[in-house]
């Protein structure tokens, strides 16, 4: 068997599937943890879906995510949800595929720079199709606040998971940074609340669809223009890191832009 990300076997396809997805030959797409997995799903007819399942109840929950796709799809190109089902302690979220390609796909890498510019742009437009007032899911700071809070005390927060600039903090201390670096006002969007390349799809180089929307929601839009230029950085190289908020066209805010890596650290 060819191996899973983080270097171990791919496990069996859960037997959810068979029962969710009768007669889709299912593949190790994705694993995020061995309790959360996502597969390709392959159709009689050679139609694709995906199917994403949890035995964790991690958040943000598929149930969460399939409600926020259900109310995007009027607005945003992001996948149809086809099933989202309960078996036992096991969630199975199905959907259609999208078409294009992720923006971590060699097939970007000829022009890097050109690349993060399109997904600066593909934010904008993320935050530019529905007005903030329309939408249910809400996650401003103080609900942001609250939320790392109840991580902290029930003890949820790994601080080996956190990445190499947060690394010294302990997950109280870490709050207590949130807490006294908080923004005092916020420029409140629907904001995509995970927008990394591997979640953004791309067709001839434009930014064309959206996926993994467990955490959609009103929030201040440096949420996602942080943690986007961060995955700029990551996945294509420091020195891009610009090129990212000139494609979103904005003047980077580096209080804002730290404050958020690291509440994006803490949430989940």
């Amino acid at each position: 068997m060819s191996p899973a990300p983080g270097g171990s076997p791919d496990p069996l396809p859960p037997p959810e599937l068979a029962r969710i997805a009768p007669g889709w030959e299912p593949s190790l797409a994705y694993r995020l943890v061995p309790e959360v997995t996502t597969w390709r799903l392959v159709g009689p007819g050679g139609a694709v879906r995906f199917a994403k399942v949890d035995r964790a109840g991690r958040y943000p929950t598929l149930r969460g995510e399939a409600e926020r796709m259900a109310w995007a799809a009027p607005f945003l190109r992001v996948p149809r949800v086809v099933a989202c089902e309960q078996v036992g302690t096991t969630t199975v979220l199905v959907t259609d595929a999208l078409p294009g390609r992720d923006a971590t796909d060699p097939v970007w890498r000829d022009d890097r720079r050109a690349l993060v510019l399109a997904l600066g742009r593909g934010l904008r437009a993320f935050h530019e199709a529905v007005g903030e007032d329309r939408c249910p899911f809400r996650f401003e700071v103080a609900r942001a606040l609250e939320h790392v809070s109840r991580r902290v005390r029930r003890g949820d927060i790994d601080r080996t998971d956190l990445h190499a600039e947060h690394a010294s903090l302990t997950p109280a201390a870490a709050l207590t940074q949130l807490e006294a670096t908080a923004p005092a006002d916020e420029d409140l969007v629907v904001c995509h609340g995970d927008y990394c390349a591997p979640n953004v799809l791309l067709e001839q180089g434009v930014v064309t669809g959206y996926v993994d929307l467990g955490e959609l929601g009103v929030a201040d839009r440096w949420w996602d223009i942080a943690v986007g230029s961060w995955s700029a950085g990551w996945n294509f190289g420091v020195e891009l890191e610009p090129c990212f908020y000139e494609g979103y066209g904005i003047v980077p805010d580096a209080a804002r832009v730290a404050f958020y890596r690291l509440l994006y650290d803490l949430v989940s």
